[in-house]
């Protein structure tokens, strides 16, 4: 456990909290909105008995990491990826991010480019544009993030309780392969996130990462829920999964946004084979 600085806001440094546990080739892990890179848990236990060594740090303004006013883009957050990397002299780092933390994946390839990394999982994936637009018709009517923010903004607890609860399809899959106890605990962990980074992320969800993709020369693997309801897999992987020339994409049957908890046996499984 440790800090790592990435800047300073008036008298106070910005630092980001992780862990680096295991040894043998090194995999960073990523998180999503609104959480932390303990949410990883059970990716980091299968790595660890795998053999690997595993780094999880949390993003800027969430978990136990610094909460300045500014920095809520991917411009920023893959500069941060990249102090990370730096820092801890990574090479032949295996890249692994969760939904938002698919765009600090594909951000950082397109500004550092893929020297000190092998490969590529990209998991609930945010790419390659949300946006619904005259060339991007297959993208989310910009008015649903707009209401977002608005819900948010008038109620954040109550807003992030929602986004939980759809999050893992709580309705179908409560109570079989997710738990109360386990949406609380991660709504403890987003309530304690900056109200700021909260907001100010759904912005950064607005990326367009068609360019960034042409950047990707490594490895690749996505995996998607077909029952994803934050990500929908039509305005998302699917198409992200045909902009990528080494690519191998495995849709997963009824899974959730959240997979990474209700199905991460599979996930695990796809994650660890293509890792070898």
């Amino acid at each position: 456990m440790g800090t790592i600085k990435v800047g300073e806001e008036n008298s106070t440094a910005i630092e980001l909290y992780y862990e680096d546990i295991g040894s043998g080739s090194p995999v960073v892990l990523i998180h999503g909105w609104p959480l932390s890179g303990a949410s990883w848990e059970k990716q980091i236990a299968a790595l660890l008995k795998a053999g690997y060594r595993v780094i999880t740090y949390d993003r800027r303004g969430f978990g136990r990491s610094s909460k300045p006013s500014t920095g809520y883009d991917y411009d920023t957050f893959a500069a941060d990826l990249h102090q990370v990397l730096t820092t801890l002299h990574l090479q032949k780092v295996a890249l692994v991010g969760f939904s938002m933390g698919t765009g600090e994946v594909t951000r950082y390839l397109a500004r550092y480019g893929s020297e000190r990394v092998s490969k590529a999982v990209l998991i609930g994936t945010l790419g390659p544009y949300l946006v619904k637009a005259g060339d991007n018709p297959q993208g989310v009517d910009a008015g649903v993030f707009e209401s977002i923010r608005a819900g948010l903004k008038a109620d954040r607890p109550t807003a992030l309780l929602d986004f939980l609860h759809n999050f893992y399809n709580y309705d179908v899959l409560g109570g079989k392969l997710v738990s109360e106890r386990v949406v609380e605990d991660n709504w403890n962990v987003a309530a304690g996130a900056s109200a700021l980074a909260i907001v100010r992320c759904v912005y950064a969800w607005l990326e367009d990462f068609r360019q960034d993709l042409r950047h990707n020369d490594i490895p690749t693997l996505i995996l998607h829920g077909d029952a994803d309801r934050i990500l929908p897999p039509d305005a998302s992987s699917r198409r992200q999964a045909t902009m990528l020339a080494n690519c191998k994409f495995v849709e997963i049957k009824d899974a959730p946004h959240g997979l990474i908890w209700t199905h991460a046996s599979r996930i695990n499984e796809e994650l660890l084979s293509f890792l070898r």
